[in-house]
């Protein structure tokens, strides 16, 4: 399978959400993991006056509330289709429960608490969620998806973050990469059959053109091999996805292992692509009342902040656009 950065289809899992999930749920997620302040599974329709996520305390805005659908504001709940797991973005509590966290969760969590309704999160094949909400069972989904054309024609998107493949190398840098230019000449690893392969092997020229070594590509079967690489010394960086590098960089070991390289001209990464909440298009008052309550959390530096509790705050968009992809 190609492994596009965050491209969330039903051909195309980012193969990182699979390798890592058992380690990421069961050991960091109970203690690095601590949702708002009421997580779960499924939630009732009736709304909290405020909500707390990454201890930031988020209250009503009434006008925002106002300019919802009536069918969303008679329900006080806006049903949301989530694929579990998929870190960091959408994960259990605990393996075993049925409890939700993770950033598109807390995210949810805030949007809700803004709208002053309820994001009430249900877990759904990824490859069945644009179907259901066109089938009217749910009417927004949350789950890393990544905006395109195609999308498009069937769901509005809100897009909320930006990401594409990152560098990861052990805490402290000590081979100074900045760049994907500072690879060259160097062992790298990364997973087989994925876009950030492609990636390394489409750099090859620009090494060649800069007078340089070719980067010395290895490559494994697992993300998780790839990373046991770079842990033991026996390459310098390994590339995956932003977000994922960015949650490994976060808790593995305590967050004392590994770090992330964050080159000025890729803040969302290398190859970056919309991510967005798609919305039903019977609902176009739901899509316009969610930019501006997620505008409004960007604006007040919650986005950042819940961003930042999962270690992808780079990824973040300054702007809450919709369907910002054009291509």
């Amino acid at each position: 399978m190609m492994h596009t950065p965050l491209s969330r289809t039903p051909v195309s899992r980012t193969p990182v959400s699979r390798t890592l999930l058992v380690a990421i749920t069961a050991a960091a997620a109970a203690t690095a993991l601590t949702s708002c302040s009421d997580s779960k599974g499924e939630a009732s329709a009736t709304a909290p006056r405020q909500v707390t996520v990454a201890d930031v305390t988020i209250a009503q805005d009434k006008a925002l509330h106002d300019a919802l659908p009536e069918s969303i504001r008679t329900a006080g709940t806006v049903r949301v289709a989530t694929d579990v797991p998929y870190a960091p973005f959408e994960m259990f509590v605990a393996e075993g429960k049925q409890e939700l966290t993770g950033l598109d969760y807390d995210l949810g969590q805030a949007l809700g608490a803004k709208l002053g309704v309820r994001f009430a999160f249900t877990p759904q094949k990824f490859d069945g969620i644009v179907p259901a909400i066109q089938a009217g069972k749910f009417d927004a989904a949350m789950s890393a998806m990544t905006d395109n054309k195609e999308r498009q024609a069937v769901v509005d998107f809100v897009d909320y973050s930006q990401s594409g493949s990152a560098v990861m190398v052990v805490k402290g840098n000590p081979e100074k990469v900045a760049t994907l230019d500072d690879l060259c000449g160097k062992k790298v690893a990364v997973q087989a059959a994925t876009n950030q392969l492609e990636l390394l092997n489409g750099h090859q020229e620009a090494c060649k053109k800069a007078g340089r070594p070719g980067i010395d590509v290895q490559s494994f079967p697992k993300d998780s091999d790839a990373q046991l690489a770079l842990r033991s010394g026996k390459v310098v960086a390994q590339v995956q996805t932003k977000p994922a590098a960015g949650w490994t960089a976060k808790t593995a070991d305590g967050g004392n292992t590994f770090e992330v390289v964050d080159d000025p001209a890729a803040q969302g990464g290398y190859g970056a692509s919309p991510n967005g909440i798609a919305v039903s298009k019977k609902l176009p008052q739901l899509t316009d009342a969610i930019q501006k309550a997620l505008q409004a959390l960007i604006d007040d530096g919650t986005v950042t902040k819940i961003f930042d509790k999962y270690g992808v705050a780079s990824i973040a968009v300054k702007e809450a656009t919709k369907n910002a992809e054009v291509s």
